[in-house]
């Protein structure tokens, strides 16, 4: 069970989310603040995993508290709540797990205590983030979050479930720095998240893969490369 603080100088704020936790059955004890130098106590004298905290609270703001957060030996996981995405790239600088705009919608909390949840299982609370242009904005997305990739010249497009970036790097250098992260080549054009795969078909004709309900191709160059991978995951009985 997730233990959690929510912190926001509003009480209907606090209550609301509270609320929408409270409904997760993944989520344990609850702790509440409304005020940053409240949130501060909880945190010297509670055991917290997570911190849901508004980015504009007065005197003591949310940004204030995730910089002492990142100074203490343990930090619990770090989730901003906000009505704007003015401060997103200083979030995500402080190791900020998600960043939630307000009003915050059901669906898109669990998906935060879902990434809470396994961050905390594999025993790291940093995901790793990317910085992309998105019509002049600046933003900050997960690279757990990418599909994925597709080339574009001297360019890359990454593809997540609701949007897609263009970053310029190469689709060679992606392959080999994203690796270690499940990502493999299976096209000149395709790098693809193995955990993303729902479903693939190697022995057609025109061999392919399913990822996020696209459609990709696979190469025959890269085909016995893609088999090994997949193959690799395959549970078998044991003997």
């Amino acid at each position: 069970m997730i233990s959690v603080l929510v912190a926001d100088d509003e009480l209907p704020a606090v209550e609301e989310l509270a609320y929408l936790l409270g409904r997760d059955d993944r989520i344990g004890t609850i702790h509440r603040a409304s005020s940053g130098s409240e949130a501060l106590r909880v945190l010297t004298t509670q055991s917290v995993d997570a911190v849901f905290l508004d980015i504009h609270m007065p005197a003591v703001s949310g940004l204030d508290i995730a910089r002492a957060i990142a100074r203490t030996g343990d930090p619990p996981a770090i989730v901003f709540v906000t009505a704007d995405e003015d401060c997103a790239l200083e979030a995500f600088e402080l190791a900020a797990v998600d960043y939630l705009l307000k009003p915050v919608r059901a669906e898109r909390l669990a998906r935060s205590v879902g990434r809470i949840s396994e961050l905390m299982r594999d025993g790291a609370l940093a995901p790793e983030m990317i910085t992309v242009d998105q019509g002049g904005t600046t933003r900050m997305i997960r690279r757990d979050d990418v599909t994925y990739v597709q080339a574009q010249g001297d360019y890359a497009r990454l593809h997540t479930t609701d949007a897609s970036f263009l970053i310029r790097v190469p689709l060679a250098d992606l392959e080999q720095q994203w690796a270690e992260a499940g990502f493999i080549r299976i096209h000149r054009s395709y790098l693809v998240a193995l955990k993303h795969i729902t479903s693939m078909k190697l022995a057609a004709d025109k061999p392919s893969v399913t990822v996020a309900g696209a459609g990709l191709p696979i190469s025959r160059r890269h085909l016995p490369m893609v088999r090994e991978k997949l193959e690799a995951t395959r549970i078998r009985p044991q003997a």
